[in-house]
């Protein structure tokens, strides 16, 4: 059986019974570079907040092969993070550091160089004091990669990590991934451009809903296989129910 950091076995995951994701195996294997692409609600965040136990599966269940929380990072959708708060650079980085320091915890000097090194890292050296909301969609981004620094996770979970950020920030991130691979950590990313995916991640989940194909990239993001998905989506009726699902979606 395939080595596993997290295997899956036969999940459905489903917001008031409508399936999101439905009967989904696989395993993502220690050290692993995967994403997860697909057409629009095919089930990709939902997949990736199943992974972090915020979502708990329907049916079926997720083995994390004993990983406790804090060993492993999230980063959601941009949309999903409230900018207007009034937090500063270096506040935000340091979050990354709650497992040391804990929810209420006071901030160790350790704690506080790693966060001026991993600005410095992300290539913003310098702006500890300035407001998160004064930055632009690519500085911010930059802020919370640097965050996960200082998590120092396992297991990192990027959700659209590289949308709607300019192109040298996209490839100065692509870079800080790639590296996070070869210290041998396990990166699964939600991506929608396949071209980057096929030039960056050696592994990929197609999903549409349900598994089209899981493996190497090269043999997942075949014309037969991005037909099906992208038909499959065309076909998604809204008014699914759960019970019974596999059955009419096999008709």
């Amino acid at each position: 059986m395939k080595q596993a950091m997290i295997r899956l076995w036969d999940v459905t995951i489903a917001y008031d019974r409508h399936p999101a994701v439905q009967h989904l195996s696989g395993v993502f294997a220690p050290s692993s570079m995967t994403a997860i692409t697909g057409p629009n609600g095919a089930g990709k965040s939902t997949l990736l907040k199943a992974l972090i136990g915020e979502l708990a599966p329907s049916s079926g269940s997720i083995e994390r092969q004993a990983l406790a929380p804090v060993e492993i990072a999230y980063l959601p959708q941009a949309a999903e993070i409230d900018r207007h708060f009034p937090m500063t650079v270096g506040d935000t980085v340091l979050l990354g550091a709650w497992r040391q320091s804990g929810a209420f915890g006071s901030v160790s000097t350790a704690s506080a160089m790693e966060a001026h090194r991993a600005l410095a890292v992300v290539g913003l050296a310098d702006f500890e004091r300035r407001s998160i909301g004064s930055l632009s969609a690519g500085q911010f981004q930059r802020v919370l990669f640097a965050r996960l620094l200082l998590q120092n996770a396992k297991i990192i979970l990027l959700d659209e990590p590289f949308t709607a950020i300019d192109a040298r920030t996209m490839r100065d991130l692509l870079g800080l991934v790639q590296c996070w691979h070869r210290e041998g950590r396990t990166v699964i990313a939600v991506l929608h451009d396949l071209d980057q995916v096929r030039a960056h991640f050696p592994e990929t989940l197609l999903l549409a809903r349900e598994m089209i194909a899981w493996g190497p990239t090269a043999t997942t993001l075949v014309p037969p296989n991005l037909r099906r998905a992208q038909l499959m989506a065309e076909q998604w009726n809204e008014d699914t129910d759960l019970c019974g699902t596999r059955d009419r979606n096999a008709a």
